[in-house]
């Protein structure tokens, strides 16, 4: 093999720099990186993607959080990631995916807590999510009620903490049932 061949990558392999302040675990993690077919780099500036430990993480997409907590990272893996899931996730962060694995912590809107039964809806959240159920995005909710983005946002966290749901989808769901379920008397 030539000096040129043992600096370049592998087709298809990834520049990954890992960033872990322990040791034995950095060192681990650049083997799962280099089992899986990338190449470690030595300088954060040479890396397409960054692989973070420890609940450490970087602003940007092209980052992946192991066993780290609700983050900005583009992938986010439970502790115990192999080879196998670290390359996935390396090439599905690369390819302006988000990556979230099953036993990584959970992340996203979670349900308030609501002793006194379900919470009721302002007429401007059933508004949002009528446009939700349209396929509107949150610009265009914005530009059709005529409020800000960031409120369009505010909104929609609102509706999926009351409804206990986690995405859009889930939204339109769970509304969609509680509308055909029975009521109760009071």
């Amino acid at each position: 093999m030539s000096a040129v061949e043992a600096i370049m990558p592998l087709p298809g392999a990834l520049h990954v720099f890992v960033s872990c302040e322990d040791e034995a675990r950095r060192a681990r993690l650049e083997n799962l990186v280099t089992e899986a077919g990338h190449v470690v780099v030595a300088a954060i500036d040479d890396a397409e993607i960054v692989l973070f430990d420890d609940g450490r993480s970087s602003d940007g997409p092209l980052t992946i959080s192991v066993a780290g907590e609700d983050e900005p990272a583009g992938g986010l893996l439970d502790a115990d990631a192999d080879a196998r899931r670290i390359d996935a996730a390396l090439r599905a962060v690369a390819a302006g995916l988000i990556v979230r694995s099953p036993g990584a912590a959970e992340t996203g809107f979670h349900a308030i807590e609501d002793h006194d039964g379900p919470s009721l809806m302002t007429p401007r959240e059933l508004e949002v999510l009528a446009a939700i159920g349209e396929g509107l995005t949150n610009k265009a909710i914005a530009r059709q009620l005529g409020i800000s983005l960031h409120t369009v946002k505010f909104h929609v966290e609102s509706i999926f903490r009351k409804l206990g749901v986690r995405t859009r989808t889930g939204a339109i769901a769970r509304a969609s049932l509680m509308r055909h379920a029975p009521t109760m008397a009071l």
